[in-house]
């Protein structure tokens, strides 16, 4: 299902339904887990900083996500494994992570507002796809936001096992710096062997000529 008509960033999406905004984060990365979360906010619950979390600078994020974690009826994080990645592929892992995050959620929603154009559904509740739907309801830019800090964190340690790969900034995205890196050093315990083409091609983008090691 997709919305239409949806224009501005709003409080819910219905009026009497239990709602759990879902988004993820992650999809893009050459390495590390896809994060979820899903978020049941209070009915007419808003915060004017609002928005997709890649729109909220981090200092904003954090505080977002503080105020997100006291004040939401409910709200959890789900994981897909960089190995799962690998296993399902990631449109296929980013939806496991999303029905993680929902399954923790108490009391469980009526109703799912998924960030994106397609959704795998989840214990028979009903869903409604919504593209670019973290800058449109209150609901799925907590999930955005709550998902963001969490990755960011958790790859931000990963950055003190592995120095040189720029994860305490680039978060595990193709930019100069991991691709130098991998050329340099190859690939970590943490990278997804199946986007093994795709760092070719960067890497090959960024005239670097050295093989990178899958094995």
């Amino acid at each position: 299902m997709r919305a239409k008509g949806l224009t501005m960033l709003q409080s819910h999406y219905t009026k009497e339904l239990i709602e759990a905004g879902c988004d993820e984060v992650g999809r893009g990365c050459l390495a590390g887990p896809v994060v979820a979360a899903a978020v049941i906010l209070p009915k007419g619950y808003f915060h004017p900083l609002f928005d997709d979390s890649k729109k909220v600078t981090p200092r904003h994020r954090e505080l977002l996500a503080t105020e997100i974690k006291e004040l939401a009826i409910a709200w959890a994080i789900g994981e897909a494994s960089h190995t799962e990645i690998d296993e399902l592929n990631i449109v296929q892992a980013s939806y496991l992570a999303m029905h993680r995050a929902i399954q923790q959620l108490s009391p469980q929603p009526e109703m799912l507002l998924i960030d994106g154009p397609e959704f795998v559904a989840y214990a028979a509740i009903p869903h409604q796809c919504i593209v670019g739907g973290d800058g449109k309801l209150a609901a799925i830019a907590a999930a955005s936001i709550l998902a963001k800090t969490h990755r960011d964190a958790y790859m931000h340690q990963l950055a003190t096992q592995y120095p040189g790969y720029g994860w305490g900034t680039n978060v595990g995205y193709g930019t100069p710096v991991h691709l130098a890196a991998i050329h340099q050093q190859g690939i970590t315990p943490h990278h997804r062997k199946t986007f093994k083409p795709k760092l070719r091609s960067l890497v090959s983008l960024w005239k670097m000529v050295k093989p990178i090691s899958f094995s």
